[in-house]
């Protein structure tokens, strides 16, 4: 078995269910320690959220810095029942490795790890450094994880040129497509206030259904936006609509509606909020309304395609004979943290099993992903 299955398998094997470590940051860090990184074990509090514990590693003091990051927690495996083999048994059938964490991301961090440390075999640390930044709270409230390392590391000094974050990026096969950017994430509640009646006196009755109607239909009458060359248009959508009135007979007295927006470089959180309560007071009339903006750390961001990417892209195609698209789709991730401190691209395995039941990869496929991460590190310091 090859150095990335060893470690894949062994971080699986950790039910490090989010915000629990269950020993897999301790496996990274000895595993780095002995190949000569500098490590270093931060936890991080805040008042409401779980204590996390992160690792930052290091080998090397100069530039150019390339940056892996990942995350070693999971969603909870559900049922194990229901799955094949135990989720955080491991095993290997049919050329793949099955378990919770094996696509997102575990995969990822081991063949990170098992590229650097080939690299460094082969080639030494005379030019560069290589740094690793692993986070407990991706899949949690993302609060005492990325975003805290990174301040702690450039409170120490730490600067990084650029980053790979292995998440599970390809939606097919491995070589699919590269993440040069996020959407970002805004939610928000609207409350309408009504007055309670009997439905055959509506004069002596104000129906919150009516208004809330009337102003989910403003926030979705128009698009946000066209789109633009990396993004799609930012997309509303109304998620929840709650009036809680079990008799047919009777005006409730308060409507509430929740939505999320997933939205493109165009926008930022306050221009996009200035927007919607621009609709909605447009249309309210005598709608007795409230709307709260939840806060977010979600900002849309692009890493702009230029050599760097390049040499990633050209990286995947000689490994897998496959040109990558250049991507913004899906969710948010903690590439949106890293972008504030050097330019990142996310580029992991297939992303067809996360979080689900028998979560799985190709053995293969892990394989293929060391030896694109480890030509990048090659041009990266031959560059």
């Amino acid at each position: 078995m090859s150095e990335a299955l060893d470690l894949c398998r062994a971080l699986i094997r950790c039910p490090s269910v989010t915000p629990s470590d269950a020993g897999a940051l301790g496996l990274i860090e000895r595993v780095l320690g002995e190949a000569g990184f500098e490590t270093h074990r931060v936890s991080f509090s805040q008042e409401g959220y779980p204590d996390t514990p992160n690792l930052y590693a290091r080998i090397g003091t100069g530039s150019p810095c390339l940056l892996f990051a990942g995350h070693t927690d999971v969603v909870p495996p559900g049922d194990a029942a229901a799955w094949r083999f135990d989720p955080f048994s491991a095993e290997i059938a049919e050329g793949m490795v099955w378990g919770r964490g094996a696509t997102d991301m575990k995969g990822g961090v081991a063949a990170s790890i098992a590229a650097s440390l080939a690299h460094i075999r082969t080639h030494g640390m005379d030019k560069g450094s290589i740094a690793f930044l692993i986070t407990g709270d991706e899949e949690g409230p993302a609060v005492n994880g990325t975003v805290k390392l990174l301040d702690w590391a450039q409170a120490r000094g730490e600067r990084f040129d650029h980053c790979i974050l292995g998440e599970p990026t390809n939606p097919d096969a491995l070589g699919d497509m590269i993440k040069i950017g996020r959407r970002g994430s805004l939610s928000g509640r609207l409350t309408i206030q009504g007055k309670q009646g009997h439905v055959g006196y509506p004069l002596l009755a104000d129906n919150p259904v009516h208004h809330m109607l009337r102003l989910c239909a403003a926030l979705l009458a128009a698009p946000l936006d066209g789109g633009t060359d990396h993004f799609d248009p930012s997309n509303l959508e109304i998620t929840t609509l709650d009036v809680g009135n079990p008799a047919v007979n009777v005006i409730p007295a308060q409507a509430k509606a929740a939505f999320n927006i997933r939205f493109n470089d165009l926008w930022t959180p306050a221009t996009l909020e200035a927007e919607l309560r621009a609709r909605l007071a447009a249309v309210a009339g005598a709608a007795h309304y409230t709307l709260e903006m939840a806060p977010t750390n979600a900002h849309a961001f692009l890493t702009q395609p230029g050599p760097f990417v390049d040499m990633v892209a050209r990286a995947i195609a000689a490994e897998t004979g496959r040109s990558p698209a250049l991507s913004t789709t899906g969710g948010t991730s903690d590439a949106r943290f890293i972008k504030n401190v050097c330019p990142v691209v996310e580029f992991g395995l297939i992303g067809k099993t996360m979080h689900a039941v028998d979560e799985r990869i190709a053995v293969a496929d892990l394989d293929a992903l060391t030896a694109i991460y480890g030509r990048v590190l090659a041009d990266y310091f031959a560059g």
